[in-house]
């Protein structure tokens, strides 16, 4: 079986360093050969894609911006209304992708609108949310670029993210029908929403395209106290052949590189003494 491959998320992981540039450098140096972005505008591409070359570190995944944040924004992508805004948002996450020659963007869903009932909302954005994709999907396959869709926890995380579970996102993708949108799985959220992990990493095997780990309920390293058994939850993707790259968003507890015991457990126990997964 072939090792995970794990990449830094820089909007989580090395906030000890003052700018993302350093945040790249400073991941390679802790043994990282990749690295997740999140929102990545405020900082030119080039300048990020220069870094990125100099520290022989691959970035694997940047989110679409999330809109205007003053108003709440968390993206745009079941926004009602805002479908020009979204499309302007995808062509800069695109501009980005290329540039950094990083080859997944994360469509940010969005949020329900303030004080709106679930139920309420729910077939108005999902009906936006598909065209939007549907869009998108064209947009990214002219590029050779993947989509992703995360759902994010409705009960700690955001109480009114609109798409909350693997089993909503499996529904939309059906419905959108595009072989280059997959699914993006948190494991922290699926446990928070739904528990259930082996069926759930078997069951959406198909269609995932990328994961992210962080402990429940406190969001830290892997081996921080908690819910979740990542030895396990490793040894069983690696079962099941998963080659993409699993995301580290997580907090971490205290300084980031002093947190990195459990990443190097798992380099050794797979003979990566060096690091480089």
């Amino acid at each position: 079986m072939a090792p995970l491959r794990f990449a830094a998320n820089l909007a989580w992981m090395f906030q000890e360093q003052a700018t993302l540039p350093q945040r790249v450098e400073a991941a390679a140096r802790a043994g990282f050969r990749a690295a997740e972005l999140g929102s990545p505008y405020a900082c030119s591409a080039p300048e990020l894609r220069a870094a990125a070359a100099r520290a022989g570190l691959e970035l694997v995944l940047l989110n679409t911006p999330s809109g205007n944040e003053e108003k709440g924004d968390r993206g745009l992508g079941a926004v009602p209304g805002r479908q020009h805004e979204f499309r302007e948002a995808l062509a800069l996450a695109v501009q980005y992708a290329k540039t950094l020659q990083c080859p997944r963007i994360h469509l940010l869903a969005g949020r329900l609108p303030e004080g709106a009932e679930r139920e309420a909302v729910s077939a108005e954005m999902e009906a936006t949310f598909i065209e939007n994709l549907r869009y998108a999907a064209d947009i990214l396959a002219q590029q050779n670029l993947t989509g992703l869709l995360e759902p994010i926890n409705s009960r700690i995380t955001d109480p009114r993210y609109f798409l909350t579970t693997p089993h909503q996102a499996a529904a939309i993708l059906k419905k959108v029908g595009s072989n280059n949108l997959k699914l993006q799985l948190d494991i922290f959220h699926c446990q928070i929403m739904d528990g259930n992990l082996t069926q759930n990493l078997e069951t959406y095997f198909p269609i995932l395209g990328h994961v992210q780990i962080a402990q429940v309920p406190g969001r830290h390293e892997p081996d921080s106290p908690g819910e979740l058994d990542f030895p396990y939850l490793f040894q069983l993707l690696e079962s099941m052949g998963y080659s993409g790259y699993i995301g580290c968003e997580y907090a971490p507890a205290g300084d980031t590189v002093k947190g990195l015991g459990w990443l190097r457990l798992y380099w050794e126990s797979r003979g990566l003494c060096g690091g480089g997964s």
